[in-house]
């Protein structure tokens, strides 16, 4: 992100520079009360919005100048989210819910065809990875807080992202579920996935290697920690 800056009204609500380097966990610890500029942030990084001057450079292309079908196509094919609120389907199985972005891939994506078969072989191969195998079947209403988010991580991962977004990923966990959640997100790390967490609580920044702090529509500062040093 290049003088990025975003303008609403005659108010500049977002004006900031960041790089982040592939491979890193970065932390975006949000101080007072800054969660408005946080939104703006991730939607520009993640092109849900476009800014007014400036540019966001993903893999080496300036995604301001997608359309907006090729930012959402990003979205579903490159990038991976992980929400506080979990939005899953309660009406689906935890299965179900999982592969749901890659069926929905399976009607964008002419090339890399996968089969029903292959994307449940593949969602159980990830929450065996994440300690939830056997779970496949239940309802999101059967399983505790920590299983449904470890669930939620599998299913940002369905697609093979590039960069996974975590917004407030443990905000709704007690602190057993948020150390569960965080050493999964420290493994996928360490498997090469780039990991953007934004988050109002230091032990989870703590878990990063890289934190920004967010203050009145700016990064105000950064903080670079040792890898896996907590």
């Amino acid at each position: 992100m290049e003088n990025d800056k975003r303008i609403m009204g005659k108010r500049q609500i977002f004006h900031s520079k960041l790089y982040c380097i592939c491979g890193n966990i970065c932390g975006d610890d949000i101080t007072h009360g800054n969660a408005f500029c946080e939104s703006t942030l991730r939607y520009q990084l993640s092109g849900m919005d476009k800014a007014d001057e400036g540019e966001v450079i993903f893999e080496g292309d300036n995604i301001g100048t997608y359309s907006e079908d090729m930012r959402a196509d990003m979205r579903l094919n490159r990038m991976g989210f992980v929400f506080q609120q979990m939005n899953m389907l309660p009406n689906l199985s935890i299965m179900d819910n999982i592969i749901l972005p890659a069926y929905q891939s399976q009607k964008t994506n002419k090339g890399n065809k996968r089969s029903e078969a292959v994307l449940r072989e593949e969602a159980t191969a990830l929450m065996e990875k994440v300690g939830i195998a056997g779970l496949e079947n239940r309802r999101i209403t059967e399983v505790s807080g920590g299983q449904l988010q470890r669930a939620c991580i599998c299913r940002a991962m369905m697609n093979h992202p590039q960069l996974l977004f975590a917004d407030e990923p443990t905000g709704a966990l007690n602190k057993a579920a948020l150390e569960e959640i965080m050493e999964e997100f420290v493994r996928l790390n360490r498997e090469g996935m780039s990991i953007l967490i934004v988050t109002h609580d230091s032990k989870v920044a703590g878990c990063c290697d890289r934190i920004l702090y967010m203050v009145d529509g700016k990064i105000s500062g950064e903080c670079v920690l040792e890898k896996y040093g907590w």
